[in-house]
């Protein structure tokens, strides 16, 4: 960890050929070579999904055994990590223990550089530490580089404490010898400013991330068909999105599934299997958890 790394071999530290001259384009000019840039970035994602796959398997397992995952980066990949943590109770009505998210430097991190904090791994430990992190959890490690001491330490301190490991990359292979569970190298190429990997990278990573709550969430029953079901109305938007997907699952009319709505205590979810099963509130919440919170087994297969 103390030795020189030789970071120019990385994709992500070489300079792209087709933005060589980006300082004497034209603003138009300069747009377009991001924009190509970017169209492959979601191929690079689809080249690596079997590895994704392997880690949202992880992350249900973890979530069934009352365990957690907890994202753990700096800079970029740490914020990106904490923003996807921080939707997932919003979106899914998860408790906000499922998923956590962890940056070098701590909140302040998350609107400015913390210089250096990502070189101290002993901060790491101390992190997941006061985060709760237990044996059976999951520590996603994310480092478009693979270098970063913070996160390698992470992981390390997770296997070590018999947690399972994901490692997220953005490069062909990681620079660093690591002994995780999933490796996800996502090769996104050269950046368009070198080394800046706030941009493709930070692209690959959102994407990838965004699958692996949301895979997880699924399969968690959270969702039914592509409806938002366990959706907690907090807000008018939420409300009144809340109430359509009522009307759509009951073919109630919309004044009817927003009165339903009210009656479940605003859990759309609830809601549905009240009238489903002509019960309250709460007969409605024990047939649920029945079923392990999964809508279908309520509703017909064409109701979608």
């Amino acid at each position: 960890m103390t030795e020189k790394l030789d970071r120019e071999q990385l994709s992500t530290e070489q300079q792209n050929v087709h933005s060589l001259d980006l300082d004497s384009r034209s603003v138009a000019e300069i747009l377009t070579i991001i924009n190509i840039e970017d169209a492959g970035v979601a191929e690079a994602v689809h080249k690596v999904l079997p590895e994704v796959e392997k880690a949202v398997e992880l992350a249900v397992e973890v979530i069934k055994g009352e365990h957690r995952v907890f994202y753990v980066g700096a800079g970029t990949s740490g914020r990106l990590g904490v923003l996807d943590a921080s939707e997932c109770p919003p979106t899914f009505s998860a408790p906000p223990e499922w998923f956590s998210g962890i940056i070098a430097g701590g909140r302040e991190a998350l609107t400015k550089s913390i210089e250096g904090a990502e070189d101290k791994p002993e901060d790491a430990v101390r992190d997941l530490d006061e985060a709760g992190m237990t044996a059976g959890d999951l520590v996603v490690g994310i480092a478009s580089s693979s270098t970063t001491p913070y996160v390698l330490r992470a992981m390390e301190y997770g296997r070590e404490s018999g947690c399972g490991t994901v490692f997220l990359i953005c490069n062909p292979a990681p620079l660093v010898q690591v002994d995780v569970d999933v490796l996800i190298p996502v090769d996104v190429g050269q950046e368009v400013i070198t080394g800046s990997t706030r941009m493709k990278s930070g692209t690959a990573t959102k994407l990838v991330l965004n699958m692996i709550s949301t895979a997880t969430m699924v399969r968690l029953g959270k969702v039914y068909g592509n409806l938002m079901v366990d959706l907690r109305a907090v807000n008018e938007k939420l409300v009144d999105r809340g109430t359509r997907i009522i009307s759509k699952l009951t073919s109630l009319p919309y004044e009817e599934s927003h009165k339903l709505l009210q009656e479940a205590e605003m859990e759309v979810k609830a809601a549905v299997v009240m009238h489903a099963r002509s019960c309250n509130y709460d007969e409605a919440k024990i047939l649920l958890e029945e079923q392990s919170g999964f809508l279908r087994p309520f509703l017909r297969d064409d109701s979608v």
